[in-house]
């Protein structure tokens, strides 16, 4: 009869047989050995992700109202996309709203600059890329992440809405998070505003004609998205949508506590 493993627990972790290391934690943490493969391993990456949101959560809890601007890295000072995100931008800072970016170049730059100049708060939420960019100078509050989760989180989380111009892959996955974090409940609804018919005409044809005609999403949720060519309506779309969720919510608000006074005198 073949005897029970030896054990060993390492904090939450039980182990047994072959998976019982060598040498304890506190030896490994106490060793003078030059190798710093460690810092690279998965438990470590688990604090470096809680730091991440910690700073994060620390740098934009007393941002106030704001607004997170999407667009290409690519477009140049000069080109038309650049100019549109200076403008959405100045205008939401006199709408009273921060302006939160990915703090990169092109678009983000427009968007961070239009809201310095505009005397606003701007925000950039850079990323730890292999082509390193660096924040922009009209960043005024800077975090640097190195998980895109954790980014995205932030995006989503301090912004009251979202204004969406011309971009590529990284747009569109900020785009389709925010689509779905409200379709599915996860966020209360916000509004999201696309800057450009030209660029993304394209796509809301292909969402209505193709996805939504096999079902594989609901007419609804074609209402989330607005679309617009002008700036200035595009802040205006924003605003309205941010006054009239917070509209919905007081009146919701209202109404549970004349349901709870009722009940309570009764």
């Amino acid at each position: 009869m073949s005897q029970p493993s030896r054990e060993h627990r390492k904090g939450p972790v039980q182990l047994r047989g072959a998976q019982i290391p060598d040498t304890t934690t506190d030896e490994r943490l106490l060793s003078d050995s030059d190798n710093a493969e460690w810092v690279h391993s998965d438990p470590w990456r688990v604090m470096r992700i809680q730091a991440e949101f910690v700073e994060g959560f620390g740098a934009l809890a007393e941002l106030g109202p704001a607004i997170s601007v999407f667009g290409s890295a690519r477009f140049k000072e000069g080109e038309a996309e650049y100019a549109l995100g200076e403008r959405v931008a100045a205008g939401l800072v006199t709408a009273g709203f921060a302006v939160i970016t990915g703090g990169g170049p092109g678009v983000m730059e427009a968007a961070n600059k239009g809201a310095h100049e505009a005397g606003g708060t701007s925000v950039g939420l850079g990323i730890e890329l292999p082509f390193e960019q660096g924040m922009n100078q009209y960043v005024d509050l800077g975090v640097n992440f190195r998980y895109f989760f954790a980014r995205k989180t932030m995006f989503v989380k301090y912004a009251n809405g979202f204004v969406v111009l011309p971009g590529g892959f990284g747009t569109f996955d900020e785009l389709f998070e925010a689509l779905t974090l409200v379709q599915t409940s996860k966020v209360r609804r916000f509004p999201v505003v696309l800057v450009g018919v030209d660029y993304w005409s394209g796509l809301l044809d292909w969402l209505r004609d193709s996805v939504l005609a096999r079902g594989a999403i609901s007419p609804p949720d074609l209402d989330l998205i607005k679309l617009t060519d002008d700036p200035d309506e595009a802040v205006r779309l924003v605003v309205e949508g941010v006054r009239d969720l917070h509209a919905s919510e007081e009146a919701a608000r209202a109404e549970v506590e004349a349901a709870a006074a009722a009940h309570n005198g009764t």
